[in-house]
């Protein structure tokens, strides 16, 4: 039964030009429509995977701070009665850090949401005017003050290894972002996404990308410097005190059910992959029509499922249990992670074993899609 429900909001103020997220801009927005939709879609969900209380809620976008308090609140309230709230529920909204959305925080938190994501992304005016980005560094720190006076907790994200970053340069920014103490911290690595602005520039030359040895250098002074605050990484890109990770992430990374709304959402529940219409428009139609914004709905093969878990799990730094995963899809633990594999990078230090689980070391993340191939049999991946 699902226990998560992630609902997406499409809209932004201005394409990024890194981003390739389903984000889109639209001059107006009927937010009647988009509660009637939303609901509308939220039921056929909870028809479909409801049983269990939910333990958390992730409003996701696009930027979701866009949406109007009183839309957030009734979708909250529907979710509740949908599915019951667990009594530490968690319920997350991402948020960019301008002044007119900080100014919706009071409200935010009226309405139900107990934690908010920061879409900083840097602490210097340059760097966000690169990045595309609507709010200048002292906007930001300003909706920083804020959110942190109306939310329990706060984290907020900033991307790293930018064209000609230098390692003092980012020991200075994540040191003062480190200062400003929030639980939890979302460091993310510059890529160039296909399809995004950044790709074309890329390719007209532009600008050229950090290289991989830089990067990596930069990984490894991040993931040292966020241990030494006591903030370690718990999953590639993500760094939290003890008990402030993201419960919502964490659904997905330990491979739990959950449910997903709204236009392009992804869901997995009762071993079913289900994705909505990207286009916000296809998806409005689709829910007009069949009470649902579903554009794929398939039934995942055993292999596929323990393909994606051990993808997923390996990311986090708690590893994965063979046993528990072996009994819970059926197959021999041989099957699921190449043995000869994993003694070999176990032995170079790319991987760790202990108690029966098995993970990856920081010196082995740097490299994981090449070790992932490596232990996970091409025929589980295939399937």
């Amino acid at each position: 039964m699902a226990r998560a429900l992630y609902i997406h909001w499409p809209f932004c103020a201005r394409k990024c030009p890194y981003c390739d997220f389903n984000s889109h801009v639209r001059d107006n927005v009927d937010v009647d429509l988009w509660q009637r939709t939303l609901l509308a879609d939220m039921r056929h969900e909870a028809g479909m995977a409801g049983g269990e209380p939910l333990e958390s809620i992730f409003f996701g976008g696009g930027t979701p701070s866009l949406m109007p308090p009183p839309l957030v609140g009734a979708l909250l309230a529907k979710a509740e009665k949908l599915w019951s709230f667990a009594p530490d529920i968690e319920i997350t909204l991402e948020a960019n850090p301008s002044s007119v959305e900080a100014g919706r925080f009071a409200d935010l938190a009226k309405a139900g949401i107990n934690r908010v994501s920061l879409g900083i992304q840097a602490l210097d005016d340059a760097t966000l005017r690169f990045l595309g980005r609507l709010h200048n560094a002292d906007e930001a720190l300003a909706a920083l003050d804020v959110a942190q006076r109306h939310f329990a907790r706060v984290s907020f994200d900033l991307i790293y290894a930018r064209p000609g970053q230098t390692m003092a340069a980012w020991e200075a920014e994540l040191s003062r972002a480190l200062a400003f103490g929030t639980g939890h911290l979302s460091l993310y690595q510059l890529t160039i996404e296909p399809g995004t602005r950044f790709a074309t520039d890329v390719r007209q030359g532009a600008f050229a990308p950090l290289d991989d040895d830089a990067a990596a250098d930069l990984f490894a002074l991040t993931r040292a410097m966020t241990a030494a605050a006591g903030l370690p990484a718990y999953e590639v890109s993500n760094h939290a005190r003890k008990g402030e990770e993201s419960r919502h992430n964490l659904t997905y990374w330990r491979y739990r059910d959950y449910c997903g709304i709204g236009p392009g959402a992804h869901g997995r529940r009762s071993n079913v992959a289900t994705v909505r219409h990207r286009k916000p428009e296809n998806w409005l139609a689709a829910v007009a029509e069949r009470d649902h914004g579903i554009s794929e709905e398939r039934p995942l093969a055993v292999q596929e499922q323990a393909s994606e878990a051990l993808l997923m799990g390996l990311r986090l730094s708690e590893g994965i249990d063979l046993a528990v995963l072996s009994n819970r899809f059926g197959l021999p633990e041989e099957n699921l992670i190449s043995p000869a594999a994993a003694r070999l990078y176990t032995g170079q230090g790319l991987l760790w074993q202990k108690d029966g689980r098995l993970g990856v070391t920081d010196s082995g993340v740097a490299v994981l899609d090449a070790l992932l191939g490596e232990l996970v049999p091409a025929e589980l991946v295939a399937s």
